[in-house]
Formats: C-alpha cells, structure tokens, sequence
C-alpha cells in the first residue's frame, strides 16, 4: 500500500525497530567500557583505568548520537494517517497477505467473529468492546487470526432468552393476546428495548447485535427453554431497518424480523 512518499505504519514501525535496537547495541557497548572502567578502579589498574575513561566516553557518545537517530527517525504523521482511513487499509492489505479474511463496513472491520473499531482519537482499536493499544498492523492481524481459530465466547441460550423476553414485551404493548399470533417484530426495535439505558449503545453497538443474531441463527439454537420457537423472517420491500453483518467468506447476511412461535397454553 502506498501513499505518496509516506511509508506504511508497518514500515515505519520496522524502521524505529530496527533504530531502537542500533541503540540498544550502542547501549550494551557502552556498558561493557563501563564495567571495565569500574573494574580498572576496583584493583587500581591505572592504565587499564585511563584507557577504559576514553573507551567509555566514546561509547557513549556513539549512544547518545544512535538515540538521537530514532528519535529524529520517528516522523510518521499519525493524525493523518488515521484520519484520511489507512490504517484500515493498510490491515485489510496485510491481511489478505496472511491470510486472513477481513471486510470493511459501516466503519468496522469485520474480522468474524470479531468487530474492529478504529479510533483515531485514542491511537487504538476496540476489538468487540475490548480497547487494544498495540496497532502495528501485523500485530493486530495476528492477534484476530488468532480469534478466527478460536470458537466465539457465545451463549446462544441466554441471548436467545433475552431476545424473546424483549420480543414479548413489545408485542404485549401492540395488543396482550397478539403474543399468540407469533408476531413479526423488526429487530432494530428489539436492539432499542435492549439498549435503552444511556451509554447502552456505546457499550454494544448495533453491528455487535447483528453479528450476535447471525451466530446464534447459525448456531442452530433456535428454541427456547419454554419451547418458543425463533425465526428470523426477511422482507425485500422494507427500508431502514435491515441488520446486515459480513461473514468469514465476505458474504452480507441481512435480518430484519423476528418471531417467536410459542406453544399453547394448558388449558
């Protein structure tokens, strides 16, 4: 990935690497003439002493010059950088290089199971709601490959349950006796209900809902402990309120509805 002459993060991550450990060198170096100094003066070796002052002035001025050169070598403009979008360019671009299936949408990264928000304010990513403060690029495509290997941290049955019980609380506010009629709810109002107490949102966005519902519908847990039935029911001609999420592959799954067929009441 190229920007006009500005390196990637990778790159000018690599080239401070490499900086930090020239000064590392000239730091053990320096240590070294150092020991022998203080060595000369334990035992009174007087010539060793005098050569090891110069050795040891010399070494450390090789330092301090090796420190200056990272330091001055650190230009990379960040604000930028993150501002103009390329560092999820640049992830998405090292990612296909790995191997690694990730997807730009309604901006986030969809790495599934896992959700990447870039902040640039914070020089950070959230993956899912967890803040990550290492973005090298390679590193960040490690560690969600990493995740990809891992089954989802997921319980289908209390999401499942929490889904009905909202579900069944809006019904009830459309009509009491509607519950029976199974109802197709849009699931956007069901994300309301779930998040309606401020900051709720922040904490779980609407992208988190929708990859939530597209594993628990692939999970194939779709009955509840009272024998409610889900189903997901999809309408082509509705507007606004479809939840779409990308899977492993890249493929958009859409939601809109849902539905509980509940079982009859004993009479």
């Amino acid at each position: 990935m190229e920007n006009d002459h500005q390196p990637t993060l990778e790159q000018a991550l690599g080239k401070t690497e490499a900086d930090a450990a020239a000064t590392l060198k000239a730091a053990g170096a320096a240590m070294a003439s150092l020991r022998k100094l203080r060595s000369a003066a334990k035992v009174g070796n007087l010539r060793e002493l005098q050569l090891s002052i110069e050795a040891a002035e010399n070494t450390l001025v090789a330092l301090r010059q090796q420190f200056a050169n990272a330091k001055e070598g650190w230009t990379f403009d960040e604000e930028r950088y993150f501002a103009d979008g390329l560092y999820a360019k640049e992830v998405i671009d090292i990612a296909k290089r790995s191997g690694v299936s990730i997807f730009e949408r309604d901006e986030r990264l969809y790495c599934y199971p896992a959700l990447v928000r870039v902040s640039p304010n914070d020089r950070a990513v959230f993956i899912d709601r967890r803040r990550e403060a290492c973005v090298r690029p390679s590193v960040l495509v490690a560690r969600l490959q990493q995740l990809q290997r891992k089954p989802p941290r997921f319980r289908p049955e209390p999401f499942l349950a929490a889904l009905l019980e909202a579900y069944s609380k809006i019904v009830a506010m459309r009509g009491k006796d509607l519950l029976q009629m199974a109802p197709v709810v849009p699931l956007v109002e069901i994300y309301e209900l779930l998040t309606m107490l401020p900051g709720q949102t922040k904490e779980y966005s609407k992208q988190e809902f929708a990859r939530d519902i597209h594993i628990l519908h692939r999970s194939g847990c779709n009955t509840t402990r009272s024998g409610a039935k889900v189903s997901f029911p999809i309408s082509r001609g509705v507007q606004g309120k479809i939840l779409i999420v990308v899977d492993e592959t890249g493929e958009e799954k859409r939601y809109y509805g849902i539905c509980f067929n509940t079982p009859p009441k004993e009479q």
